[in-house]
């Protein structure tokens, strides 16, 4: 049997959720069967100990409910936008995991779900520096855009110019973290902001749950953070290289 259709304790398949993108993160277990996904269990991190609190927040989930990795059918990975560090933390994790008990991955993006939970097409998270994460699906984003390309979803890191310059803006925007909605306010007055509580694991299962069954899994290979703009490190590196010249 193919790895994606194991099954575990009781009736469906296993799905591991992993979430370290944000200030407060989460790892997830569901079951789905047929249509249906249950959430089985669920563990709060705090961000600033993802390094060493994940595998063993990972183990406990496991623990509880009685499987183990060679159990799992899926992991379903948020892989940004947020923190550096946490996405590289998250992946890293997944990776190893997959790899080694041949785990099929499927990615998410942690606006998608924001939206998504609110029943929306367009979300923003806080990047610090008076920007924003930003997604987008309604149509007008791209004035010369083709037609497909204009209903098409786009994330993006944008300040308070940039996201003007965007019209039509759009007429909803989910947010969790107040930073975001300052930001959103100073661009567009009139959009209304959909003020919604931070993302989890158990909430990327739930959207992820047909792409699992659809098996539109990631190559490894190439599975990397959705970061949206550079690190620091990267950033102040060029310049350090820079002024060296």
């Amino acid at each position: 049997m193919e790895s994606w259709q194991k099954e575990g304790a009781g009736t469906g398949m296993l799905l591991l959720g992993i979430d370290t993108c944000g200030s407060t993160g989460s790892v997830a277990l569901g079951r789905q069967a047929g249509g249906d996904l249950e959430i089985v269990g669920e563990i709060a991190l705090e961000g600033r100990s993802y390094s060493s609190t994940l595998i063993t927040a990972i183990s406990d989930l496991l623990k509880s409910a009685e499987v183990g990795l060679k159990d799992l059918g899926a992991i379903v990975a948020v892989n940004g936008p947020g923190s550096f560090t946490g996405v590289r933390v998250g992946l890293s994790a997944v990776k190893g995991m997959a790899e080694v008990s041949r785990i099929p991955v499927v990615v998410v993006s942690r606006l998608e779900v924001l939206a998504a939970n609110s029943g929306v097409q367009a979300a923003a998270l806080d990047a610090h520096r008076g920007e924003v994460f930003f997604r987008i699906g309604e149509r007008g984003f791209e004035s010369n855009a083709t037609e497909p390309d204009r209903a098409r979803p786009k994330e993006m890191l944008a300040g308070a110019a940039e996201l003007k310059a965007i019209d039509p803006p759009p007429t909803q925007v989910a947010v969790c973290d107040e930073a975001a909605a300052t930001v959103l306010k100073s661009a567009w007055p009139s959009t209304e902001l959909l003020h919604a509580v931070p993302p989890t694991a158990a909430d990327a299962l739930r959207l992820a749950a047909a792409r699992v069954a659809g098996r539109e899994f990631v190559d490894l290979a190439l599975l990397d953070g959705n970061y949206l703009r550079r690190s620091d490190a990267e950033i102040f590196g060029e310049a350090t290289e820079a002024h060296r010249r």
